[in-house]
């Protein structure tokens, strides 16, 4: 009892002392669900010494690429297309473009994580962790394009007439067809949770505290309350618009914020242009480190793994709420425009970083042994020291977009898991809290919390990759009528 009135107190006080506690409170409550739950879902699979939850993603994404006959490679030039609006029908049932529907999945997995994650990946697993970065985001197109096609198969209306997809959804559906209603259940609730869990986590709670660190970096004066309560009004402006709103501004935002970092960073490569050859071929070369199999390979291999499951989301299911508002009835070209999007960020975006990071050797700076964004921004100092801040700029503006995305996929699940029993105050009571604890980022020391929300995240693919499996056949068998009527010129163009 004596804990919870300190958590209380530390809300609504200045007291110094009460907000440490919380602090210690929050990060022991979570490090014990954490201690709980982590052996579980990375215990290594006999023989290969791979966590199993990299190992379900890794072979989930070999598993669809082959079973949906290299649909990442067979239909990429028509997401090209599909994205540009040329099939776009605006009677189509949806509340977003494909186009929209794309930037508004990027917008949660374009930022930190391309920028400190492909840091980080290379500071522990050396220029080779890129080339598994790239691979793993490979086949990991397959599984988006799968998730996302599903996404459109068994989307349904909410109870305030807007549209409700993506793996709490199609697994319910999809496995209840099959006679598996129980199963069907459980997956449904498991994933929603999860789903919530992680937004005021991964999506909320780290993006906002983050932010706070990187802006004090800079400018060390700076007040956490200030940064927490700007970030929840700018956020709050959006989120009450829903999945619209969330669309127009998305599309906006990531297409202008992916063309400065890009531009930024080739500016550093083109600067040093005769080092790129020589990246490329540590990058290919420790990919298979001379310590081998069961060293220095493995331990780059699972780097690579972490960041790209990170970076682009594949496999945990994610992107499909997004993709499933988008207009269109035809569920597989939404598959198509959704397995671009690791394509955009992580064979894009992250490589931009990483030969930027490895040109100029920030990773090998004593002082930044084990950092972040840290890293990124000392590689873009050496163009001058004004852009740190641009970084910083570009850096806020990721974390803002990942924080209005994120929002948008814990509302739905929130739908799924309470629309029926508390109707329109499930979002608004959702909403809320998402709201409060973006000011609560910047003013705490989140430790553990961002473990368990990194567990959460993860959890998600557990059911979505095996329920994908096991109903696999359906999309298989659409996928192969959407490619021949694409192949015979049958289907109609609007642009």
């Amino acid at each position: 009892m004596v804990k919870w009135i300190l958590l209380i107190s530390a809300l609504f006080s200045g007291n110094v002392m009460a907000q440490e506690n919380f602090q210690v409170i929050v990060n022991d409550i979570f490090g014990a669900i954490n201690g709980a739950y982590a052996p579980f879902l990375f215990w290594e699979v006999p023989f290969i010494k791979l966590p199993l939850i990299l190992f379900i993603m890794v072979s989930g994404g070999i598993f669809f690429t082959f079973r949906y006959g290299f649909v990442n490679i067979r239909l990429f030039k028509h997401g090209i297309d599909v994205v540009r609006g040329k099939y776009d029908d605006p009677e189509h049932e949806g509340d977003i473009s494909h186009f929209q529907a794309l930037t508004s999945a990027l917008s949660a997995t374009v930022g930190l994580g391309n920028i400190a994650g492909v840091a980080v990946a290379i500071g522990a697993g050396g220029p080779g962790a890129v080339f598994w970065l790239w691979v793993v985001a490979f086949f990991g197109m397959s599984m988006k394009f799968s998730s996302c096609t599903f996404a459109q198969f068994y989307r349904i209306k909410d109870s305030n007439g807007n549209i409700l997809g993506g793996p709490m959804v199609y697994l319910t559906e999809g496995l209840k067809e099959r006679g598996f209603s129980k199963l069907a259940k459980v997956f449904g609730i498991f994933f929603s949770f999860a789903t919530i869990l992680a937004s005021f986590g991964g999506g909320n709670l780290f993006q906002a505290n983050q932010t706070f660190e990187i802006i004090k970096s800079q400018y060390p004066g700076a007040n956490p309350w200030v940064v927490g309560v700007t970030l929840a009004f700018l956020a709050g402006v959006v989120l009450i618009g829903g999945i619209k709103r969330i669309g127009e501004v998305t599309s906006k935002l990531v297409p202008l914020m992916c063309g400065f970092f890009v531009i930024s960073c080739l500016a550093i490569i083109f600067s040093n242009i005769s080092m790129v050859p020589e990246m490329f071929v540590s990058i290919f070369r420790e990919a298979f480190s001379p310590d081998a199999i069961y060293g220095g390979f493995l331990g780059v291999l699972i780097q690579g793994v972490k960041r790209a499951s990170f970076s682009n989301e594949a496999g945990l299911g994610s992107a499909a709420i997004a993709h499933a508002a988008a207009k269109t009835d035809e569920p597989v070209r939404e598959g198509v425009v959704a397995m671009l999007g690791p394509v955009i960020d992580t064979h894009i975006v992250c490589t931009m970083t990483a030969l930027t990071i490895l040109i100029t050797g920030a990773h090998l700076q004593p002082e930044l042994v084990g950092k972040g964004v840290e890293i990124t921004s000392y590689a873009f100092g050496t163009l001058g020291s004004f852009m740190p801040k641009l970084l910083l700029v570009a850096i806020c503006v990721f974390a803002y977009s990942t924080v209005i995305s994120w929002s948008y996929y814990g509302e739905r699940a929130t739908e799924y898991l309470f629309g029926k029993t508390l109707g329109h105050n499930a979002i608004r009571i959702y909403r809320l809290c998402y709201v409060f604890i973006i000011i609560l980022g910047p003013v705490l020391s989140i430790g553990n919390v961002v473990d368990f929300a990194d567990l959460m995240l993860l959890s998600m693919a557990f059911p979505n990759i095996l329920g994908m499996i096991y109903l696999s056949k359906l999309v298989k068998d659409k996928t192969d009528d959407y490619f021949k009527r694409y192949k015979s010129g049958s289907m109609k163009i609007y642009k």
